[in-house]
This record gives structure tokens, C-alpha cells and sequence, in this order.
């Protein structure tokens, strides 16, 4: 008999740990809801966003936006990218009935902007899914207008394979190149768009998916850098490509990877740009609860988002076991040397600490530079004037330069 009772204790114990942990998911689901805004408030920023060219609708001709928000309702994420997939379409649809290959080129490309808006900020749906297959195929339909020429590579990787973009400009010699990483929410495409500008500097680039995102073939965990490692191999190994003079270049969750590669892979870049990197402050519980869980700066669902990407995270909760093993602190990397470094920053951003900023400006025995916006927000950017396509102009692309051109001036 007291076997059986503990066996039925057990049973009950087992029922109430199961409903307690229900209803702490639930708790937290009503706790993220209510801090996100909701759909109207959304589609108020979003078109606010647009008209002012503000991420992530910079880009988006206004009135494509308006006709797109004017059909979603809820804040269903299928209904989200059924809306602006339907004003894509229109611009697909004309593509293949223009002869005129400019035309095609500019209607793909205004079409691959909406699906990748559709997808925003991540395809966690069905509806986002199929947005996110369209944009691609509307990125590769107008990147073939392209000149120099955008080849997909397809490195082998455990099983699967990383994706990736190589443009490189006309040259007898190899030629120095960026590795460019792409954010929780931007793409390899997005990137590419940023640094195609560099081409006429006879510098070429490499643009991937961040792990977790796009089709990086895995999720992000602490040693998701791996990834990183076989597409070295891969640039190293292309003749066209001057493998001692490589910068790698990261935005906001890509700047974590290129803050980290700068110091585990230190020999292997010239050196390292890092925009608004999460270091360490930004990966613990507190900061997940109080700061990302409904962020105002972000559009919508910036947790949920991270949710999305991380290896073995289906809630609030996962993530607030996961996150804290991703700090480089925890990790045990920023005592240690690293390369020539930039580091891009807002001193009004709200998604990753100024902190954090600190810590890795801080935090070694390399100097490192940094730009720090006093008004600007994530990514140091602004309404107005430091926008993205600034920041990159102006800041980024002339500090990679110069490093190149310094680098040749010591070369033996």
C-alpha cells in the first residue's frame, strides 16, 4: 500500500509541476503580449516608419505600404505577410511581362523588398515561410542584372551547406574582401545591398546569414561560430580573393559574431566591424524581461524573434536558460587580444546596452576605435541623417578602406 500511495504522490506532484510550468509559459506569453503593441499600433509606426525612411521600412515606397497595411487586421503573422506578399506579387507579376531588362531588374528588386517586409522579422509562419522562398527568388531574379556578377556559393557543412553571396569586382589580382554577417533580422541580400557600394573600391564581399536566420544551416548557440570557420576555409581557398586582407563586418547580432571572430580568429581578419554587438549585459534574464520583451524601438516581436533562432528554444522560458551561455564574458573572450576593431554604436539604443559597449571597448589589449552616436539609436542610427545607407557610407566602408590601404603600405 505504500508503494502505491507513492506512486500516486509521485503522479500528483508530477500533474502540479506540469500545470505550474503551463501556467508560467502562459504567464509569460501574456506578460510579452501585453508589452508588444498592438496591430494598429503597429501598422501607425509602420507607416510612420516608411514615410520617414526608418527601419526596417526604409526603402519601402510609402504608398506600397499603405495598400499593404490596409489588409491586415490582426496581428496573425500569416495575416501580416498575406498583406504586403500581396503588393509583392503585383511587382513580380509585372516583372515577367516587361521587356525592358532595367524595368525587370528594378520591379524584382521592389518586389523582393516587400516579401523580405513580409517575412519581418522572421519566418515563423507558413505565410512568412512561403514570403521568404519568394523573396529570395525575387533577390536572385534581380540580382542577374547585376555587373560584376553575384554568384550564390554553396559551402558543405555538416550534413547541409552555408549559402552565401561572393561579388567580386573586375581585377587581374586577388582582391581584398568583407565578410558581411547579417542580423537577427537582416539577410545576407540586405548586406549584399549595403556593400555593393564597395565594389568600385576593387573590394569584394561575402555576404551570409547570421546563424539561426536565413538559410544558415544551423541555429545560434555558443559555438555556432563554427560556421564561420568553414566559410573561412572556403575564402582562403579562392584564388580570386587576397585571404591576408579579409575584414569581417557584423550587424547588430552579426556584430556579435564579428566581435567574437575577432578575437578566436584573430589571425585569420585584418580586422572587424561590429555594429550595436550584444557582448554580455544584453544575454542575462533581466534584460530579456525587461528590456526585449516588448521593445518600443523594434517594430514588433523582438523576443519572439530571438525565440526563433536559438538552437533548442520554443518560449520565454528557453531563452532565459539559453541566453546567458552566449555572454563572451561567461564564454571567457574578452581578456584575450584581438585585431584592428570598429566598433558602431547609439548611445540611445534600447536593444542592446551601452554596457555592453563599454565592456568591449574595454575589455583586452587592442586598442579599438569607436563611433558613438549620442543621439542615435540601435545600430547608432537616426530619423534623420545617420540613417543605415549613411552610417555605411560615411563611417564603415572609409574605415575598411583605409585599413585595407594601411595593410598594403606595411605589406612585405
Amino acid at each position: 500500500m505504500v508503494f502505491i500511495f507513492e506512486i500516486k504522490a509521485m503522479n500528483l506532484f508530477f500533474k502540479r509541476a506540469c500545470y505550474f510550468a503551463i501556467f508560467l509559459f502562459s504567464q509569460s506569453l501574456v506578460f510579452s503580449q501585453t508589452l508588444e503593441r498592438t496591430i494598429e499600433e503597429i501598422k501607425t509606426e509602420a507607416q510612420l516608419r516608411a514615410e520617414r525612411g526608418a527601419y526596417p521600412m526604409g526603402g519601402l515606397d510609402p504608398q506600397d505600404v499603405a495598400q499593404a497595411l490596409s489588409s491586415i487586421k490582426t496581428r496573425e503573422r500569416d495575416d501580416w505577410a498575406k498583406g504586403w506578399s500581396q503588393v509583392a506579387q503585383t511587382y513580380s507579376e509585372r516583372a515577367k511581362s516587361t521587356a525592358n531588362p532595367e524595368e525587370v531588374a528594378r520591379l524584382y528588386k521592389r518586389a523582393w523588398r516587400l516579401y523580405y517586409t513580409a517575412q519581418w522579422p522572421v519566418p515563423n509562419s507558413s505565410g512568412k515561410k512561403q514570403a521568404y522562398d519568394n523573396a529570395l527568388k525575387s533577390y536572385a531574379s534581380y540580382a542577374q542584372s547585376l555587373s560584376p556578377a553575384l554568384t550564390v556559393v554553396q559551402i558543405p557543412f555538416e550534413g547541409k551547406f552555408i549559402t552565401g553571396y561572393l561579388r567580386l569586382p573586375k581585377s587581374s589580382t586577388p582582391v581584398p574582401l568583407i565578410l558581411a554577417i547579417s542580423g537577427l533580422d537582416s539577410r545576407k541580400e540586405t548586406v549584399a545591398e549595403s556593400y555593393n557600394q564597395i565594389l568600385t573600391h576593387g573590394v569584394g564581399y561575402f555576404a551570409v546569414d547570421g546563424p539561426g536566420t536565413g538559410q544558415a544551416p544551423i541555429k545560434v548557440s555558443p559555438t555556432a561560430d563554427r560556421m564561420f570557420t568553414a566559410v573561412m576555409d572556403y575564402l582562403n581557398s579562392n584564388p580570386l580573393i587576397d585571404s591576408k586582407r579579409i575584414i569581417v563586418s557584423g550587424v547588430s547580432f552579426g556584430g556579435y559574431w564579428s566581435a567574437k571572430l575577432a578575437i578566436t580568429d584573430k589571425f585569420r581578419f585584418l580586422g572587424s566591424v561590429s555594429q550595436s554587438p550584444p557582448i554580455d549585459e544584453f544575454f542575462s534574464v533581466n534584460f530579456l524581461m525587461e528590456k526585449t520583451l516588448g521593445n518600443k524601438e523594434y517594430l514588433f516581436d523582438l523576443a519572439p524573434a530571438f525565440v526563433n533562432v536559438f538552437e533548442g528554444a520554443e518560449s520565454i522560458e528557453d531563452l532565459k536558460r539559453i541566453m546567458p551561455a552566449m555572454s563572451l564574458k561567461t564564454q571567457g573572450w574578452l581578456g584575450k587580444s584581438s585585431g584592428p576593431t570598429l566598433v558602431v554604436a547609439g548611445a540611445k539604443d534600447t536593444q542592446v546596452p551601452l554596457s555592453d559597449i563599454e565592456l568591449l571597448m574595454q575589455s583586452g589589449d587592442s586598442p579599438k576605435e569607436l563611433w558613438l552616436n549620442p543621439k542615435g539609436g540601435h545600430l547608432g542610427r537616426e530619423l534623420k541623417g545617420w540613417t543605415d545607407p549613411v552610417i555605411f557610407s560615411k563611417i564603415i566602408i572609409p574605415w575598411e578602406l583605409r585599413l585595407i590601404e594601411e595593410s598594403k603600405k606595411t605589406a612585405p
